[in-house]
């Protein structure tokens, strides 16, 4: 993989008065986090500074989008803007977070090094840095015994994500290694002495053939003043070769090795699950050529405009809309929808998924990088690289317990043969076995695994988690709040009624047509299309559109003024009178969504337009309540058709007629109420309350380049039971890492009475720390293979 020049960015950094506690952090990266150019944010609460690292030409709308919190941000003059590179490195050897700290040790300090981003779970490491290249950091990285290789900033592909598998010839040495191993003990049991030639030959076979890595890499760690797994090893195993133990060290070394190989076979199973998510895209793609004919050609050289043709039984190799055919596309693999859905000419398809029947072609309209695959994979890696709370918890627990347990295993070793004159071999041997417990190994994995295993799972059934956080939150929502319409309602209202209420019907029907037409609202929609489907003719020409927030939009023809809006909108403009009041609350009644055309002396024509509920929305709601959530719809539709349509899919409480800001109270409000609360839009509008709201999700994200960047969860279909479908594998996600801890500190807890009774030896030790790690790691993978079927409640 040839190295490339790492990207460029600026770094911003901020004073923010308002800035405190954890509640401004989390707002500020919901508001800013999501905005397209921002790489990485970070906070300094105690000083009030915020950091930012981004791509725009001009950093004003960080500003800006600040300010719209009611947040005052000042620029820090003297690190206003400060040039850094960004270099992305993939280390095949760095599968845990020995090696992260070893890194950390290593490059922390190094002069130029600005911050450092891991990834264990795909070994890859993000260095941001002010050096004029790379190879500093690389060379320091070889230094510790890293394979680091700068990654290239193409398309990802499978086999980009190094595979670490176990060679044929490291499986023959084991085996070896194992026969040295077994033929000491069987030597020093038959002849009852463990240190004879022939015993010492065997060991150091075994050792030689099975632990060199080990010491190396223990050596490594020892010259950095890092004690991780394999200094430990490499102490623990010398201690017992220099006290006459032999047999004993060469059992340990084999099976602390064979632990840890088939530990990095377990955890590719987690690996491969983002791996398969790569690898659904094909690599070529047939594509019409200049002259009408067609050639396959790699995916990743198609531009943006070419046509593709796909045949029956082929996965679609791009982003693209038809242009001539049909067929029934399984969207499967993107949105997570169990039936083909229909596609015929206009209609969007996705990289990765599969076409079913017919032959079609399609017009590309994404890059191979820039797909709504690519964006998939992109979102759910920087999930894996994000620290969840229980896995922070347990990385600040191991750095405290490792050097405890260290200096505990060296008092062992030293005060009871100088203080109570004990025998020095037995108790040295006590403190080895503490070495070997010591490792944190399967504390610190079981956090990771367990969270890349449950986003994994999500993200094959079309729910996008943005990280390890919204996982875990999940399981606390307690009240989930909705947008109606495009979440509960289709978002493809149609007219249903048309009532004049001064002059001619058909040219207040043409004006109302005319400003409808300049916005793109979906009830604006359904009165454009309600003016072709009549046969109307040509509109009226607008000037000084604009849009009215929460109310409506306006615009004049000629030299009149004109208005298109809600029923608070008639109020506001003070020509609200008992005719139309009468047609507007007997259509609201209804359910329907009224907007009225009106000059600025009086109401013109009211026009009804009804949505049509989500067939999912009752099932939703049903699971919803089962799970103990309360529901709650917020609109800015009319009080009555809010209450209407709440009734009828079952929702608890529904409130019409709300601004954006009334939206935002609203969500305060159910937050002071019920503490953990969602809220549920498109991931565009209603950008306030989703930024409150502790867990944002956002509706029929496939495609939506906004949705998937700021939204904290992403629906890929317009499936709302997709929600309880989250929750409950946030649930199972919580039981599991409990269970993990319990069954890591469980194990430790056991073995260090035994080690104190003299009951525990060096090789049982092994078999605790690393079958340990071996229970907690397939403890996690059981989320890949969680269940999400609906329940049906009546």
């Amino acid at each position: 993989m040839a190295p490339t020049q790492p990207n460029r960015f600026d770094v911003l950094t901020l004073r923010i008065e308002k800035m405190d506690c954890p509640t401004e952090e989390a707002l500020l990266r919901k508001k800013i986090g999501g905005m397209p150019g921002i790489d990485d944010m970070s906070f300094n609460l105690m000083q009030r500074r915020l950091t930012v690292k981004h791509r725009l030409a001009d950093p004003t709308s960080i500003l800006l989008a600040i300010e719209s919190l009611d947040m005052q941000a000042v620029v820090e003059e003297d690190t206003q803007i400060q040039a850094a590179e960004v270099a992305v490195f993939t280390i095949d050897n760095m599968d845990c977070p020995t090696e992260e700290a070893l890194i950390r040790k290593k490059l922390g300090t190094m002069t130029g090094v600005t911050s450092l981003d891991f990834n264990l779970m795909q070994r890859k490491l993000t260095v941001s840095h002010n050096l004029p290249d790379s190879q500093p950091i690389q060379a320091a990285l070889h230094a510790i015994g890293m394979n680091a290789v700068v990654q290239s900033e193409q398309h990802p592909k499978a086999e980009q994500v190094p595979s670490h598998g176990l060679s044929k010839k490291t499986w023959w040495k084991m085996g070896i290694a194992a026969m040295c191993a077994l033929g000491a003990e069987i030597v020093a049991y038959s002849t009852g002495n463990e240190t004879s030639p022939a015993v010492l030959a065997l060991v150091l076979a075994a050792i030689l053939l099975s632990g060199l890595d080990t010491y190396k890499k223990g050596w490594v760690a020892l010259k950095n003043r890092n004690l991780n797994i394999n200094a430990l090893m490499s102490i623990a195993v010398t201690g017992a070769i220099l006290i006459g133990q032999w047999p004993e060290a060469a059992v340990v070394m084999f099976l602390f090795t064979l632990a840890e190989a088939i530990e990095v076979l377990a955890l590719d199973r987690a690996r491969n699950a983002i791996r398969s998510l790569m690898a659904m895209a094909p690599e070529r793609a047939t594509v019409q050529q200049a002259d009408g004919s067609w050639r396959d050609i790699d995916a990743e050289q198609v531009g943006i405009g070419m046509i593709v043709r796909v045949k029956p039984g082929e996965r679609i190799p791009l982003d693209g809309q038809l242009t001539a055919g049909q067929s029934a596309v399984n969207q499967a693999p993107i949105t997570g929808e169990s039936i083909p859905v229909a596609k015929a000419v206009g209609d969007a398809v996705f990289a990765g998924t599969i076409n079913e029947t017919g032959s079609f072609e399609y017009r590309v309209t994404s890059d191979a990088s820039h797909s709504t695959l690519s964006r998939i994979i992109k979102a759910v890696e920087e999930a894996q690289g994000s620290r969840a709370p229980t896995q922070r918890f347990v990385d600040q627990f191991s750095k405290v317990y490792t050097p405890a347990v260290f200096l505990i295993a060296l008092l062992v070793a030293v005060v009871p043969p100088l203080v109570f004159g004990q025998d020095w071999m037995d108790w040295i041997y006590k403190a080895l076995v503490l070495l070997v417990i010591a490792c944190p190994c399967a504390l610190v994995i079981s956090t990771p695994v367990t969270v890349v295993s449950g986003l994994a799972a999500a993200a094959r059934r079309g729910i996008l988690i943005k990280g390890g956080v919204y996982l875990e939150e999940g399981r606390k929502l307690r009240s989930l709040a909705f947008d109606k319409t495009g979440t509960i309602t289709q978002g493809k209202p149609a007219v249903t009624d048309v009532v004049p209420l001064q002059g001619e019907k058909q040219e207040s029907l043409r004006l109302a047509a005319s400003l409808a037409s300049r916005s793109d609202h979906p009830v604006s929609s359904a009165v454009s299309v309600y003016w072709k489907e009549q046969g109307g003719g040509e509109l009226a020409d607008i000037t000084d559109f604009a849009a009215i927030t929460g109310r409506g939009v306006k615009g004049r023809i000629g030299d009149q003024w004109l208005y298109l809006g809600n029923h608070r909108l008639v109020e506001e403009l003070g020509i609200c009178n008992a005719e139309t009041e009468g047609v507007l609350e007997k259509l609201e009644a209804e359910g329907k969504t009224v907007i009225v055309i009106c000059s600025e002396k009086a109401p013109l024509l009211v026009v009804g337009v009804a949505d049509t509920v989500r067939e999912t929305s009752r099932q939703a709601i049903k699971e919803l309540h089962a799970l103990g959530v309360r529901t709650v719809m917020l609109t800015g539709d009319n009080p009555h058709t809010a209450k209407v349509i709440a009734a009828n899919v079952g929702i608890d409480d529904a409130r019409g007629s709300l601004l954006p800001e009334d939206k935002l109270q609203a969500i305060e409000a159910e937050i002071a109420a019920h503490h953990s609360v969602g809220m549920v839009g498109d991931g565009i509008n209603d950008a306030p309350a989703l930024a409150k709201a502790q867990i944002g999700f956002a509706m029929g994200a496939a495609g939506t380049d906004t949705a998937i960047e700021t939204a904290d969860v992403a629906l890929m279909d317009d499936d709302l039971r997709k929600i309880p479908q989250f929750i409950r594998l946030s649930r199972q996600t919580g039981v599991i890492l409990k269970q993990n801890i319990a069954l890591a500190l469980g194990i430790k807890v056991v073995f260090f009475i035994l080690a104190f009774m003299g009951v525990a030896t060096l090789w049982m030790a092994v078999f605790a720390d690393m079958g340990g790690s071996l229970l907690v790691v397939a403890n996690g993978l059981r989320l890949l293979k969680v269940r999400f079927e609906h329940t049906e409640y009546t």
